[in-house]
């Protein structure tokens, strides 16, 4: 029965590119992508790595409390506990006790990195690939091994940047694209139109990250719907239950929830209202990969939209992300831009990198990637 002998935590943060509105800039804050990256080791000295990816301005969760979580609530409930590793529901008890849920999943960010490092250590220990993993506990997903395709995001201050955001898409390979919109419906169709005319054929679809008033929405829908981009995401506050339910009754246009989703039963009751057609899956955003996979199971079941995004996350967590969407059959190309605004700095030995919009999950037992811990100490926060 394997147990755990320690959990360390570090702060390590990553160069940023380019401007992402989600990065906090100024306050004396220190610069860059800032992360939590965790160390399990067993007591057979076996080791798991997992990765937090807070973002402040789109989630409650900062690192400084990720950190904290992990260190003061989380790991003492699997040392203290000598609690079995391969016992997830016992473990997810113990974790969603020592921090009480908020809507639902409390801190979901912060647990993220202790459950990727579960999986992460549980492959290792088997000599299996997270995906190996999925597939022996869940029928419906697949071992098999293909690209992830990427999709470009466009997040821009002024439409003079456009066009240099696309021309820098298509010399690095990518065909299809997110865009970011709201609170200017004016600025954000235009922006729509200059990105379908620079890429007729390209899946698009608009993530508006909670940025609408209804009003808005329910004119900015159907003219989003005539450019041909295949879904509006968050359109609304998280909050906003009866106008999403409105909204997406208007049917102008599939309606996708992103933010007010932590956990698979976020997405059964919303289903139960009406209120969305499908989810932008984050495994970041849903305490990792065990409940991000009970939710693609549900979206499956249910015929609802399977997207897929992530939180600019680096190195462990991108890993775990491509590993989930291979294994579960994603069929659309998915918004894990790390590779567009983070610079090659890496914790790992061999870095992921995108061939053109493709990128591979790496094959190897567990995450399927080795931590160079003199990377991690050169890029540890000072």
């Amino acid at each position: 029965m394997p147990t755990p002998a320690s959990v360390s935590t570090f702060a390590v943060a990553y160069t940023q590119r380019d401007y992402f509105k989600f990065f906090p800039t100024g306050h004396n804050l220190p610069s860059g992508r800032r992360t939590v990256v965790v160390k399990l080791v067993d007591r057979d000295g076996f080791i798991g790595w997992g990765q937090a990816v807070p973002s402040p301005r789109w989630s409650y969760e900062t690192p400084e409390s990720v950190r904290s979580a992990i260190e003061h609530y989380l790991a003492p409930e699997l040392i203290d506990s000598g609690i079995d590793l391969d016992d997830v529901d016992a473990i997810e008890g113990r974790l969603h006790s020592a921090i009480a849920p908020s809507f639902s999943t409390g801190m979901p960010i912060a647990k993220a990195a202790i459950d990727l490092a579960l999986w992460d250590l549980r492959g290792r220990r088997a000599g299996k690939s997270v995906g190996e993993l999925m597939a022996q506990a869940y029928p419906s997903c697949t071992a098999s091994i293909k690209p992830v395709t990427l999709s470009w995001t466009i997040n821009v201050r002024s439409l003079d940047e456009v066009e240099a955001k696309l021309d820098e898409a298509r010399r690095r390979g990518y065909r299809h694209f997110n865009v970011k919109v709201a609170p200017d419906p004016a600025f954000d169709l235009e922006l729509c139109r200059k990105v379908r005319a620079a890429a007729p054929d390209g899946f698009l679809w608009a993530d508006a990250n909670g940025g609408y008033d209804f009003a808005t929405a329910m004119q900015i829908a159907p003219k989003l719907a005539d450019l041909g981009f295949a879904a509006l995401e968050q359109p609304l506050p998280a909050n906003r239950l009866h106008d999403y339910r409105r909204l997406r009754a208007m049917k102008a246009l599939p309606i996708l929830l992103d933010e007010s989703i932590v956990a698979a039963a976020d997405f059964d009751e919303f289903h139960r209202l009406e209120m969305l057609d499908g989810v932008a899956v984050k495994v970041s955003r849903m305490g990792g990969l065990t409940e991000t996979l009970r939710l693609v199971q549900r979206l499956h079941e249910t015929g609802s939209l399977y997207f897929a995004s992530g939180l600019t996350d680096p190195d462990l967590s991108l890993a775990a992300s491509l590993h989930l969407f291979t294994a579960t059959g994603l069929a659309l190309p998915a918004a894990l831009n790390a590779p567009q605004y983070l610079a090659e700095d890496s914790i790992l030995r061999s870095p992921l990198k995108p061939e053109g919009d493709q990128l591979m999950a790496p094959p190897g037992p567990g995450l399927g990637v080795e931590v160079d811990e003199g990377a991690l100490e050169r890029l540890l926060e000072t």
